[in-house]
């Protein structure tokens, strides 16, 4: 229940603060004094997009605050999940928007999320403005009556839980298809790069082997020619024989160590050398006796190097390790083709399992439904032969869409004549603005009874209505503001104004800061003199003070009996 709101510089509202009853209030005032910007103060409050064109001018920020006693709405749960301070007797929310657009929000002074702020707002205040009563047209908004008033949570989810693995199935599958369709066009060329690769039988460090070897045999005889004039330097049969220089100097060396010890240490040092000298000149002469001109092998070589280019070229890779990791790719995801079809089966008949345990659970909802539909009947023609269509036919009609959606296969029209000549039609399509009014007020009552919404707030629900039927819309709100809601309507009509257990008059006043929006509560002759100018209009007779005594007087009356 909303105890009292506070607000500061909202729109042509400086400050306001005022206190609200339980059970059936009603807010009067004439047209352009405010009445839909308290509205749009209390919606932004509750989570709707701010506007920062809404900061009254001159001020850097508006704030809208509301205290909500939760006495029995079972919302504990909703605090603990988003680690808020729960009090059931007191809840502040706190919504402020600065100049700059900047949005902040708050639950019992914690910061919270416009999201998290519009789910607890959903849970406390229903707001319904006369532009919500082209809902009844909404085949969406048909079904979730429906749903609201079957109390088949339990179904919805069952059927949302399946109908979401429906869909990850069906789209899974179709991208598989897709990929396969695309993959089985590929098929032959994948197969053709593969085996272009396969018949080369390429090893990955062959490519820097024959590299290597082009090179050796492009530069033959300069390379023989190198090693053998080499060889004949260290080792030659010439005067400068370097090798057996060598030995000839350990040799001496040798002859003189039992005179000089020195000398030994160094014959031993000249003769390793000799050794590894000798060793060097055996290698050398080796490689150049195997060092050989071969045109055909160097044919062969530059033939294919230039077929391991080709390919490289051709796949975009710099080496073989890339090249032949690229083939091995080609290869799984031909072996993915081949098993394509199996995949594709084998998650086709996952989807039919899915898919008839989804039929199922659309069944059990609509069955659900149909039952809802059917009190919904009964129960909404009883109100609306109390609200003056004595001849009124209501009916729910049923249809079903070719395939699953979010709510299930159900398509629902709500039918309407309001007389027993005409067929049932579309309400939306023959209903007039007073009659869908009325049909939406006794739609709210009947959901009222189902869904624990603290607080209802209509604006100007009986807009098109007047008389004793005007009456009978009030009467209906003040019934439910007696079964443990608070009921709050915007209305223009006497009738509806005299039934409130509290009455709020919303007014415009002049001061050297402008023009401000303000609301008070009336008591006693300040109510009279209200209904009475709404009887009366500019013009307050005694007539019309004495005529909104008399209907104060006899609402209170039926109130008390």
């Amino acid at each position: 229940m909303l105890k009292s709101l506070k607000i500061d510089n909202f729109a042509l509202i400086d400050h306001l603060e005022i206190g609200f009853s339980n059970g059936f209030s009603v807010i009067t005032g004439e047209t352009g004094t405010g009445k839909s910007v308290l509205l749009g103060a209390i919606s932004m409050m509750l989570g709707q997009r701010s506007d920062a064109k809404m900061v009254r001018e001159g001020a850097n920020r508006c704030t809208i605050e509301g205290l909500f006693d939760l006495t029995g709405y079972s919302l504990q749960s909703f605090f603990e999940a988003n680690d808020l301070d729960y009090d059931e007797t007191e809840c502040i929310i706190r919504r402020e928007v600065s100049t700059s657009g900047r949005s902040r929000a708050f639950i019992n002074d914690t910061p919270v999320t416009v999201t998290q702020l519009k789910e607890l707002g959903n849970s406390l205040l229903d707001i319904h403005s006369q532009h919500q009563n082209l809902l009844l047209g909404d085949r969406n908004f048909q079904l979730d009556v429906l749903d609201t008033l079957s109390t088949g949570e339990g179904e919805l989810n069952d059927y949302l839980t399946l109908y979401s693995d429906y869909k990850r199935l069906r789209s899974r599958l179709g991208r598989l298809r897709e990929e396969f369709e695309a993959s089985r066009r590929d098929e032959d060329f994948i197969r053709f790069q593969i085996g272009e690769v396969d018949a080369l039988e390429l090893r990955e460090d062959e490519q820097e082997e024959l590299e290597q070897e082009q090179m050796e045999l492009s530069h033959a005889e300069e390379i023989k020619t190198a090693l053998c004039g080499a060889l004949n330097m260290i080792d030659g049969d010439g005067e400068f024989n370097i090798v057996q220089q060598l030995r000839d100097a350990a040799s001496a060396l040798a002859r003189v160590a039992s005179h000089y010890p020195a000398a030994a240490e160094l014959s031993e040092r000249l003769e390793a050398n000799y050794i590894e000298l000798k060793d060097c000149c055996g290698e050398i002469g080796s490689r150049a006796e195997r060092v050989t001109f071969l045109p055909d092998r160097l044919e062969f070589v530059d033939r294919r190097l230039s077929s391991i280019y080709d390919l490289l070229k051709k796949h975009r890779v710099d080496t073989l390790k890339e090249l032949l990791a690229l083939i091995e790719k080609m290869r799984e995801k031909l072996q993915h083709i081949e098993g394509g079809d199996e995949e594709i089966a084998q998650l086709e008949k996952q989807l039919k399992k899915c898919a008839k345990l989804t039929a199922e659970a659309a069944a059990k909802l609509t069955a659900k439904r149909r039952e809802a539909a059917a009190r919904l009947e009964e129960k909404i023609t009883a109100i609306l032969v109390t609200l003056g269509m004595p001849m009124i036919r209501f009916g729910v009609e049923f249809s079903e869409t070719p395939d699953f959606t979010s709510q299930g296969t159900d398509i629902v029209r709500f039918l309407f004549s309001a007389n027993s000549i005409s067929p049932m039609q579309p309400l939306s399509e023959v209903a007039s603005g007073g009659e869908m009014a009325r049909v939406m007020l006794a739609l709210k009552s009947l959901i009222a009874d189902t869904v624990q919404q603290p607080t209802l707030i209509f604006d100007e629900i009986d807009t098109g209505i007047s008389g004793v039927l005007a009456e009978r819309m009030g009467r209906l709100m003040q019934q439910m503001g007696g079964t443990g809601h608070q009921v709050i309507s915007i209305t223009h009509l006497p009738q509806v104004a005299a039934l409130g257990s509290a009455h709020y008059k919303v007014y415009k006043e002049e001061s050297e800061g402008g023009t401000k929006t303000n609301i008070l509560e009336l008591r006693g002759e300040e109510r009279v003199r209200e209904i009475a100018q709404m009887m009366s209009g500019e013009n307050l007779t005694d007539a019309a003070i004495d005529n909104a005594r008399l209907l104060l007087s006899r609402t209170t009356n039926k109130q008390e009996q």
